[in-house]
């Protein structure tokens, strides 16, 4: 992918919706407004005239509170029709099971058009939600936060989620951009200054806020068991008796003979219920005992591997790779200290 030569007064809007994460929103507008001027200033170097022009951009110019009674005063207004090099969606203050389909009609046309007409579109976290109603997103890689991800495979079919990256490029030409969780903003902020601007003032952005990339993506803050709704009252019985005997040998046979079904019938109706295979849904159990076995304890990971149910510790190095996004040992780096606090 080749990047964008440096541009003067790139415009960049980020939009603002009473929705949106305040934290998000003025995070990315003070890091991106600092870009050019914030080092030099700090190292007494010459400040030369800021490469990006950056606003916040409404449905109006009326002010507003958003997540959490942040207060906002957008300084552009979508209904005139703006135009953008670069638009940004943050993070929306979204529950898990709620989308935004008929909300923003005249906002999701107004980005279609931008795009149309040559515009870079990213979005953080939840903000990928919008970008789903806009349907560019359609046949598509994309990410959100891990806990969307249910939502995405159910109200928008057509785009590929992936809960594992930080950052997800939707199109060759790097044009759509959704990040992950929250905080994933950072990571936004600095491929955006990188591109667009240059990857030295990038490197210095991010020692000046401290921002850095998170290498190890998503993964590693997944919540692999999740309760979900679900009408079959069979299936709830065995994900009760899978809760405290998934550790035991056979935990998927057991399951079978515990919902004295047809084993054929159990898996069928599990799946369909769960969104997962009955091994699947043991080997998340099995994880997360092990993440937390990992993040409360001095165990060794071999220990942990026969205690959560697997006899080979290789194994269960590598299913823990699979789900946690991390091995063992650096899983415990990352979390054991935050845990014990």
């Amino acid at each position: 992918m080749t990047s964008r030569k440096p541009k003067r007064h790139l415009r960049i809007l980020v939009l603002a919706l009473p929705e949106t994460a305040g934290s998000v929103l003025y995070g990315l507008v003070d890091v991106l407004m600092s870009t050019g001027s914030l080092w030099q200033s700090l190292v007494r170097e010459p400040v030369r005239e800021p490469p990006l022009d950056v606003q916040i951009a409404s449905t109006s110019l009326k002010s507003f509170r958003c997540g959490n009674g942040i207060p906002v005063s957008p300084q552009v207004s979508i209904g005139e029709n703006p135009s953008a090099d670069i638009i940004i969606i943050p993070e929306l203050w979204l529950g898990p099971d709620e989308d935004l389909h008929g909300r923003y009609a005249q906002v999701t046309a107004w980005l279609r058009e931008r795009y149309r007409r040559g515009a870079y579109i990213y979005s953080v976290c939840s903000g990928s939600l919008l970008l789903a109603e806009t349907g560019l997103l359609d046949g598509r890689d994309a990410t959100s936060h891990w806990g969307y991800q249910e939502l995405f495979e159910s109200r928008y079919p057509k785009i590929h989620f992936r809960p594992e990256p930080s950052l997800c490029f939707a199109d060759a030409e790097g044009r759509l951009v959704t990040a992950g969780g929250a905080t994933s903003w950072h990571d936004l902020v600095l491929h955006i200054i990188s591109r667009h601007v240059s990857p030295g003032e990038a490197l210095r952005i991010s020692k000046v806020y401290l921002l850095k990339a998170h290498d190890e993506g998503q993964l590693p803050y997944r919540a692999l068991v999740k309760p979900r709704q679900h009408p079959d009252s069979a299936v709830r019985d065995c994900e009760v008796w899978l809760s405290t005997h998934f550790a035991q040998s056979g935990a998927v046979a057991g399951a079978v003979r515990h919902s004295k079904l047809a084993e054929r019938t159990l898996k069928r109706r599990f799946k369909a219920a769960t969104g997962l295979t009955l091994i699947e849904y043991v080997q998340n159990l099995r994880i997360e005992k092990a993440k937390q076995l990992l993040e409360t304890s001095s165990t060794s990971a071999d220990a942990i591997s026969a205690e959560v149910g697997y006899e080979d510790a290789s194994f269960f190095r590598r299913v823990f790779g699979r789900r946690a996004g991390l091995s063992p040992a650096r899983y415990r780096r990352m979390f054991q200290r935050a845990s014990r606090n």
